[in-house]
């Protein structure tokens, strides 16, 4: 059975509520790189909830850069995180740093938001996980576009039965790779790398916002070339190793009945396909970019020759990333739960290495941890 929509508050500075009775969590952003721009960008003009204190990185040029740029302090890594006003540290790192950052924030007693995948192994996650329960801190983790209004709309539409019961979903994240426009492109195709552990976050985090925890995978790998030529920048005509696999057909089991597959691929270069599509009883939706917050979301009842184009009905469409540490600040004030949570993308990297494991292995592998499916994000209209 569905669990019933069930608003809850949201800390937007136009149109949400707002935060009446607390004062704003101080946040501390560790990773100057690029998509700290936008992160300073929302987290300073967008959430109510949110009070960002600085900004740091290993290279301070960097940060003194991005924190000139946006009216903030930066700090030296050590400073910032062990600093008195901040609560959350935003973890906008390499991914092979995640786990060791989040681990220093969360011994420092500082709740954590990571970059997604959360971590690049599942020992590290665990570890970071236990650590904050010992500790009383919370972990978060991107992606959060699933709290956009595009993929709330199509929870909502979920939640009222507009498909029916969902009985199966497809999803499809194909291209020829980055090396053609990266500059450095060598960690794509290493271990930790590649187009699972590169985009599969969103897809699979979006599928879990709605569907809820996987129960068994499998899956079937493959690259179509042992090395990449890279075509832009100062390295321009390198020519580098591929060690992971570039074309990966995931499927997924959820424990709620439905079944999904969903390819990954840095090996082709098909970009008409639906990205993402959920089967019901009584009809299809077909869902937006789950690496954007807006839509299109689209409706194909039962019996029906026609898809109709479906209102978003509340919650922001433009790039508001930074809602899940929003999220995560409301759930420090309030003792809610969280909804971008650890657990949660905790299982994303579960699943993603089971199934390259099962890829080499060539079975069904079960997968033990689990999360709560997150409430909903949007009102009622």
């Amino acid at each position: 059975m569905r669990m019933a929509f069930k608003p809850l508050p949201v800390f937007l500075r136009d149109g949400g509520s707002m935060v009446t009775s607390n004062e704003p969590v101080g946040i501390g952003m560790i990773g100057a790189g690029y998509i700290s721009s936008i992160y300073l960008q929302n987290c300073i003009a967008m959430f109510d909830n949110l009070r960002v204190v600085g900004i740091s990185d290993l290279e301070m040029d960097r940060a003194r850069s991005q924190a000139e740029a946006h009216g903030v302090e930066a700090f030296t890594v050590d400073d910032l995180i062990v600093h008195a006003d901040v609560e959350i540290i935003v973890n906008l790192t390499i991914p092979a740093a995640h786990g060791d950052v989040a681990l220093a924030a969360v011994e420092a007693g500082k709740s954590v938001y990571n970059e997604k995948p959360l971590t690049t192994s599942r020992e590290q996650g665990q570890r970071l996980l236990h650590r904050a329960g010992e500790t009383g801190v919370l972990v978060g983790g991107a992606p959060d576009t699933f709290l956009g209004g595009g993929l709330q709309t199509v929870r909502r539409l979920l939640d009222e039965g507009e498909i029916g019961t969902p009985v199966a979903a497809s999803g499809m994240m194909l291209s020829s790779g980055h090396e053609g426009w990266h500059p450095n492109p060598h960690f794509y195709y290493q271990p930790g790398g590649g187009p699972l552990f590169d985009m599969g976050p969103y897809y699979l985090t979006a599928l879990m916002s709605l569907l809820g925890p996987v129960m068994r995978v499998s899956g079937v790998t493959t690259a179509s070339v042992s090395t990449r030529t890279i075509g832009s920048g100062a390295r321009r005509g390198e020519v580098i190793p591929v060690e992971t696999p570039t074309h990966i057909i995931t499927s997924l089991e959820f424990a709620c009945g439905p079944t999904a597959s969903l390819t990954t691929s840095f090996d082709v270069w098909e970009t008409t396909h639906s990205s993402l599509v959920i089967y019901g009883t009584g009809g299809t939706l077909r869902l937006p970019d789950p690496n954007t917050f807006g839509g299109p979301v689209e409706l194909l009842r039962a019996g029906s020759a026609a898809w109709e184009s479906v209102e978003i009905v509340a919650g922001h469409t433009e790039n508001c990333r930074g809602i899940g540490v929003s999220d995560l600040a409301r759930a420090i004030r309030s003792g809610e739960p969280l909804r971008a949570s650890g657990e949660m993308a905790y299982h994303v990297v579960d699943i993603m290495h089971a199934a390259l494991e099962s890829g080499e292995q060539g079975r069904r592998i079960a997968i033990d941890s689990t999360f709560d499916l997150p409430d909903p994000l949007l009102r009622l209209p």
